[in-house]
């Protein structure tokens, strides 16, 4: 009779156990879900997670910009109504996944995530008709790989934890190796239409070119002495 009592303790604690998973959870939605998940609530609740800067600049229609970098985004985002959904959004995905997983713990029902962020979005067409070159153009980033040396470039963002990392010893090993490497970096936020055109979705993003050929990229954060590795 003991042995019913103990297996029934342990499909109960399972069970439970699969609750608060799925409780925790929120769905990361491709651009195209994430846009027919829109379109088909009544009056969505949109949730920009990037700089003011960075909303300002441009965004998803009828979007709120709440910074998730600032002090005050859980208070904020209790203007939101729990019980509906929210759809959430960053640039290229960083930010926007931490701020769903925090909805959730203030008890929001429904978090749908844009996979991909901000970038993604406009990659595959939902974005706004572009306007105009942002930045320089393919020709001028061409331009920069004219040269006998290797050339390293840095795509990154001033909002970007990780690349606000590797920023000193960037330039430290601009002028210490610049015998050997050249070494660029690419605001992102200022070079809009290039980093498009390059597929930049994820920051940091480093490139090393040789002979104006692609060499070796990384995104996310590297080390100064695994960055060096590769520049030998």
């Amino acid at each position: 009779m003991k042995f019913p009592k103990i297996l029934l303790l342990i499909v109960s604690v399972l069970l439970i156990s699969c609750n608060e998973k799925k409780t925790n959870s929120f769905e990361p939605l491709h651009p195209k879900e994430f846009a027919e998940k829109i379109k088909t609530t009544e009056n969505p609740q949109i949730l920009d997670v990037r700089t003011p800067d960075e909303f300002e600049s441009d965004h998803i229609d009828n979007a709120k910009n709440i910074n998730w970098n600032s002090d005050d985004f859980a208070a904020k985002a209790e203007s939101f109504d729990k019980s509906k959904p929210v759809f959430v959004y960053c640039l290229s995905g960083g930010r926007s996944k931490k701020a769903a997983t925090k909805l959730q713990e203030l008890g929001f029902s429904t978090v749908y995530e844009l996979e991909g962020g901000f970038l993604n979005w406009n990659e595959e067409g939902f974005g706004k008709p572009s306007t105009g070159q942002v930045g320089m153009t393919m020709n001028d980033f061409n331009d920069l790989l004219n040269t006998d040396k290797k050339v390293l470039i840095d795509f990154y963002a001033e909002w970007c934890g990780p690349c606000k990392q590797m920023e000193p010893y960037l330039l430290k090993m601009q002028k210490e190796m610049s015998d050997k490497v050249v070494i660029i970096r690419i605001d992102v936020d200022k070079n809009k239409t290039l980093a498009t055109q390059m597929k930049i979705d994820q920051l940091p993003t480093v490139v090393l070119y040789n002979n104006k050929a692609v060499q070796w990229k990384n995104t996310g954060f590297i080390s100064e002495k695994d960055l060096k590795k590769q520049l030998q």
